[in-house]
C-alpha cells in the first residue's frame, strides 16, 4: 500500500501491476513511467517493469489496516486486463468483500472484460467501479459500466483530450475530470470541462475537478468557475455486505 497524492483517494493498493496501451488516453501513461523508476530502484514488485503480474502477497494487506480507508485499487495496472486471470480477480473482490470498513475504487479502460465477468463477482456496497473515458470514441465504455451491479459507478474523464458533449449519465454517481500533465501534455479546452460540469449539475451527478494539468500542474491548479469542485458520492460504511 502507499499514501496517495491523487486528490480523490487516500491511498493505493496494487494486487496486480503492469499493463499495455489500448487507447489514446494511455499515450503518456504515468504508471508505465513510474514502473520504470521503481524497477531502477530495485523494487522487487517491479522487477519485470510493466509486464502484467499478479501479487499474491498483496492480497493480505487490506486486512491489516486499522482505520477505514478510501483506496484506489491498481493505480499501477488494470484489474480487468486480459492477462489477469478471472480467478485472481475473484480473489481481489473477496478481499474487498471481507473488508466492508474500507471503500475500494476500481478503475478500468477494459470495460468489455468488466462486462463479461461482472456477474461472477460479488459487488459489496464498498466497491466503487469506474471506467476511463478520455474522448468521444471510447464513450461506449460507459454503457458496459452501467450494466454492472456496482453500488457506486463513476467516470474518470482523464486525461480529457476531446469534448464529451452528450454524456449519458443515467445511473452514474460520480464524474472526475482532469487534464494531462507531464513533459508533452495534450491541451485541455476549458469549454470541454465547463460543458461536462454543467451536464453533471443537470443530472445531479457529483462532479470532481482534479486538475488543469500541463507541464506544471501545481501552477495551473484545479480551480474552475472561481471555485474548487470536490464533490464525491456519499460514503456509507455502515451497510452490511
Amino acid at each position: 500500500m502507499a499514501q496517495s497524492s491523487i486528490e480523490w483517494t487516500e491511498m493505493t493498493w496494487n494486487p496486480t501491476t503492469g499493463c499495455d496501451k489500448i487507447s489514446q488516453g494511455c499515450k503518456f501513461c504515468y504508471a508505465e513511467i513510474m514502473s520504470k523508476r521503481l524497477q531502477a530502484m530495485g523494487i522487487e514488485k517491479y522487477k519485470d517493469n510493466f509486464e502484467v503480474r499478479t501479487h499474491e502477497e498483496s492480497l493480505n494487506t487490506p486486512y491489516s489496516w486499522k482505520k477505514s480507508k478510501v483506496v484506489f485499487v491498481n493505480s499501477m495496472s488494470d484489474l480487468f486486463h486480459d492477462k489477469v486471470p478471472l480467478e485472481f480477480i475473484k480473489r481481489v473482490f473477496k478481499v474487498m468483500n471481507e473488508n466492508p470498513q474500507h471503500v475500494f475504487q476500481v478503475l478500468t479502460k477494459r470495460a468489455e472484460r468488466l462486462y463479461e465477468v461482472h456477474q461472477e463477482l460479488k459487488w459489496s456496497h464498498n466497491i466503487w467501479m469506474g471506467v476511463s473515458v478520455e474522448e468521444q470514441k471510447v464513450q461506449g465504455r460507459i454503457d458496459y459500466l452501467r450494466e454492472t451491479s456496482a453500488k457506486v459507478k463513476f467516470l474518470s474523464l482523464e486525461p480529457l483530450i476531446g469534448p464529451l458533449s452528450n454524456l449519458n449519465l443515467e445511473n452514474i454517481d460520480w464524474v472526475i475530470v482532469g487534464g494531462e500533465s507531464g513533459h508533452k501534455p495534450r491541451p485541455m479546452n476549458p469549454d470541454w470541462v465547463i460543458e461536462i460540469q454543467e451536464q453533471c449539475e443537470d443530472a445531479d451527478v457529483a462532479f470532481f475537478f482534479k486538475q488543469w494539468g500541463g507541464k506544471n500542474k501545481k501552477k495551473t491548479g484545479r480551480t474552475l468557475n472561481g471555485r474548487t469542485y470536490d464533490e464525491m458520492p456519499e460514503i456509507d460504511l455502515q451497510l452490511s455486505v
